[in-house]
């Protein structure tokens, strides 16, 4: 592949990158479900598959987080994807995987593979540290030095 062809490449999957994370800061689940070619997560190795899967994971985080928002860091672009890494805010103010509201803000790092074919988003792998999340809503307790 030509290199002007490579960088063009590039440049658009970094647009539906950017375009995928914008929509989920709005909370449109339906924009950012049409950025995939067929819509798929996986989350800390769960894989979750289809629209439907899609739609009620989507959903899910922003009802538990309704001023949920991803502040994009680095982006890195490898043959067939791009790696981003971002911090997530938000505030515990609706059921989360079961968890009622604590009304507790949370600020975590998270990485992100954006696997493509072509121009086309496949997958959004996401990873990011559970037990943080649930020490910031205050399930789980402070660690304590050792």
């Amino acid at each position: 592949m030509a290199a002007t062809d490579e960088q063009g490449l590039r440049e658009r999957r970094e647009a539906i990158v950017l375009e995928h994370i914008a929509a989920e800061n709005r909370h449109d689940v339906e924009a950012t479900i049409a950025t995939f070619e067929r819509p798929s997560y996986e989350v800390n190795g769960e894989r979750l598959e289809g629209e439907a899967a899609v739609r009620e994971l989507l959903q899910g985080l922003m009802d538990g987080f309704p001023d949920f928002h991803a502040e994009v860091g680095r982006l890195r672009h490898a043959d067939d994807a791009v790696f981003g890494e971002a911090r997530i805010t938000g505030t515990h103010n609706g059921e989360f995987n079961g968890i009622p509201p604590t009304g507790k803000p949370v600020e975590i790092p998270m990485a992100a593979i954006f696997e493509f074919e072509d121009d086309h988003l496949l997958c959004e792998k996401v990873y990011y540290d559970v037990a943080k999340i649930l020490i910031q809503v205050g399930i789980l307790p402070e660690p304590t030095p050792a």
